[in-house]
């Protein structure tokens, strides 16, 4: 996983994207604070909402951030694994389907029934929300793993910065990563 050019070794690829969850995995692993530094002299970031690249390239790395709960996040995840070398699903949304998937025991047509036709306050004539630009919901919320491939798991809830700091420290360095005691934890 260390693949060196002519003149020394190349920065590796990492893209990173957030589907159905809070952000709060981006958001940890910016707490890497200066050692960002540091690994930006080890890699170069594609499409990733720290760089507000929209579209992916060919990744070494992938960080999938959030579950799927609709159809645009399915497309997305499945353009990012076929472009990602590695795929890791970080925080406990895309491994398990975390907080998003509690509504998993409803219906999802009764939930947005309520939500948009019968709550208190509605203007009259409000409806459930019916425009193409609006993906469109699924059933359930589901974690990564029920459609693509995924290589590597960094659990959390968010996965500390000291954690992604450690499990990309492997990655780069070929070595499976390995999470010690005191790096995994949900607050």
């Amino acid at each position: 996983m260390n693949p060196t050019l002519p003149h020394g070794p190349r920065k590796l690829k990492v893209a990173t994207v957030s589907l159905a969850g809070c952000f709060g995995c981006h958001m940890s692993f910016l707490d890497i604070d200066e050692r960002l530094l540091t690994l930006l002299e080890r890699i170069e970031f594609d499409r990733s909402p720290l760089t507000d690249i929209k579209h992916i390239g060919r990744c070494d790395i992938g960080l999938v951030e959030g579950g799927l709960c609709n159809a645009e996040n399915v497309m997305v995840l499945r353009e990012f694994r076929a472009n990602c070398k590695t795929l890791v699903a970080v925080g406990a949304c895309a491994i398990n389907g975390g907080l998003p998937a509690q509504r998993n025991h409803l219906d999802l047509g009764q939930l947005l029934t309520n939500v948009y036709g019968r709550r208190p306050g509605l203007a009259a004539g409000s409806a459930i929300p019916d425009d193409p630009e609006l993906p469109l919901p699924l059933n359930k919320v589901h974690p990564i793993h029920e459609v693509v491939h995924v290589d590597y798991f960094l659990p959390g809830c968010p996965p500390s910065a000291d954690a992604f700091w450690s499990f990309l420290n492997d990655l780069m360095a070929g070595r499976t990563p390995h999470l010690g005691h005191g790096l995994i934890h949900y607050d």
